[in-house]
């Protein structure tokens, strides 16, 4: 399997987490974690799963990242497992809005189903840190993705 862990982050706390998923994707084939920079397109050839990370910035995903999913043409995820998370404060979705919620919609409007439900890990101050145990989630969290796409694409999990 072959995954990337495409993220933007302000204060390094998205990063962290985007490193962490990388890092448990990696137990079973390629994984990495690469910062979004539009100067650097990304190459969706011979990716089996890609996850989008985001800080929540306004109630949505940074602009970058919103500017990001307007450009990638409709059929290069097209065979594509594709997941998606954020940063943000550990209140109720709706007192911070979710930048992974944001991104699913985008994705859903133009026809991709993800792997699985969007996933929220929380930071304690607009500039972090993250709770300790949030690190463990993020591990958990990709592990978790690994089985769902065993299970959908037992082909390619090798």
């Amino acid at each position: 399997m072959n995954a990337l862990v495409i993220y933007d982050s302000q204060y390094g706390n998205t990063e962290r987490i985007a490193q962490a998923v990388a890092d448990a994707l990696s137990a079973v084939g390629h994984a990495r974690a690469v910062r979004l920079d539009p100067t650097h397109p990304i190459d969706f050839q011979q990716l089996d799963l890609l996850v989008i990370g985001s800080p929540t910035h306004g109630w949505s995903a940074t602009p970058a990242m919103l500017s990001f999913l307007e450009q990638v043409p409709a059929e290069q995820w097209h065979d594509l497992a594709v997941a998606c998370f954020d940063t943000r404060f550990p209140l109720p979705r709706w007192m911070t809005g979710s930048a992974a919620k944001a991104i699913g919609e985008k994705l859903r409007a133009i026809g991709v189903a993800l792997l699985a439900p969007a996933e929220s890990f929380f930071v304690r101050g607009r500039r972090g840190p993250l709770p300790v145990d949030e690190l463990n989630r993020a591990v958990g969290w990709g592990r978790m993705l690994l089985t769902t796409f065993a299970e959908l694409h037992p082909a390619a999990h090798t």
